[in-house]
């Protein structure tokens, strides 16, 4: 019997990892993307009942176009694509940094977009296809920190319902899964950690595996195309003026 195929990117490591072990559990075939760290996801691989790595700068547009291509030539039922490997590099409202702006844009806005519409006109399905676009809490409680990452994941949840709307397959659903923060990131210390993570209204530190829940759930349940879910124990909720990285060092 063939699995099902979920390819996730950036599932080598951090909570793309934390999704493809969840989807591995479930009975689905994992494709794990690697940008940068294909020994460790084939070390990881190793470690699923039924995976794969495949290999793609995200920066260069076309690497990720011909990445789908060939994972929809021979894959017979890929029916998710998680679209969750992002760039988070530090910038201000004071002036765009055009290198960090142009990496931002790439990856975390045009490539993934690119490789759903990609993977939605070639992928062969048994069972209709999902895509989930990991946007971030960031899109509701918006500060200036990280300038140009915010930026560009404001242009990738404009996807969500726009690709929902073109399709006319009902069995096809275009989904966002919003995070809030989850594990220490960018130069945290996990004591930082510890004390950010828990700036939401439950204050609690939010568990990955919430987010991969989520996001089976998004692969097999009904939830409405072109919806999007937080997962941030009510980050979104708030206002606050930093990224949580600094207020914890306030």
């Amino acid at each position: 019997m063939v699995r099902p195929a979920v390819l996730i990117t950036g599932a080598a490591k951090r909570i793309g990892a934390v999704l493809a072990r969840r989807f591995a559990d479930s009975g689905w075939h994992v494709v794990i993307h690697a940008g940068h760290s294909p020994a460790l996801a084939r070390e990881f691989a190793a470690t699923l009942p039924s995976a794969e790595v495949v290999e793609a700068d995200l920066v260069d547009r076309e690497a990720g176009l011909a990445m789908i291509a060939e994972v929809a030539a021979r894959l017979p039922d890929w029916r998710v694509l998680v679209n969750s490997a992002a760039v988070f590099k530090p910038d201000t409202a004071q002036a765009i940094q055009p290198e960090i702006f142009a990496e931002a844009i790439r990856v975390n806005a045009e490539t993934p977009t690119a490789m759903a519409q990609a993977f939605l006109a070639r992928a062969k399905s048994q069972g209709g296809k999902r895509v989930i676009q990991f946007l971030d809490q960031k899109l509701i409680n918006t500060n200036p920190d990280f300038f140009s990452y915010t930026m560009a994941k404001h242009a990738f949840a404009s996807t969500v319902r726009m690709l929902a709307m073109a399709q006319d397959d009902p069995a096809t659903r275009i989904y966002g899964l919003a995070p809030g923060a989850m594990l220490p990131s960018f130069d945290q210390a996990e004591e930082e950690h510890e004390i950010s993570g828990r700036m939401n209204l439950l204050q609690r530190l939010t568990d990955p595996a919430e987010l991969a829940q989520a996001a089976l759930f998004m692969a097999q349940g009904w939830l409405a195309s072109g919806e999007t879910i937080y997962v941030d124990s009510g980050q979104h909720l708030l206002s606050q003026p930093r990224d949580v990285l600094f207020l914890a060092r306030e």
